[in-house]
């Protein structure tokens, strides 16, 4: 499976990392995801997704309003 948020669309970023000699190689940037068991009232069942950590202080704001996940 891809590092991939499947909410967000978050995923692994290129670019370069920098010296002091100003010397650059490539590098990954990697999404902070982690695994969220989320509870989805259509199917009365948890469903557990990928998220980043960005989206996962989002949600829990959404739930706490009681909004759609």
């Amino acid at each position: 499976m891809a590092r991939k948020c499947v909410k967000t669309g978050r995923k692994t970023a290129v670019g370069n990392t920098r010296s002091h000699s100003l010397r650059h190689t490539r590098r990954t940037f990697r999404p902070n995801l982690q695994k969220k068991r989320v509870w989805d009232p259509a199917t009365g069942t948890f469903k557990t997704m990928k998220v980043s950590a960005a989206y996962l202080r989002t949600l829990s704001k959404r739930l706490q309003e009681g909004k759609r996940v």
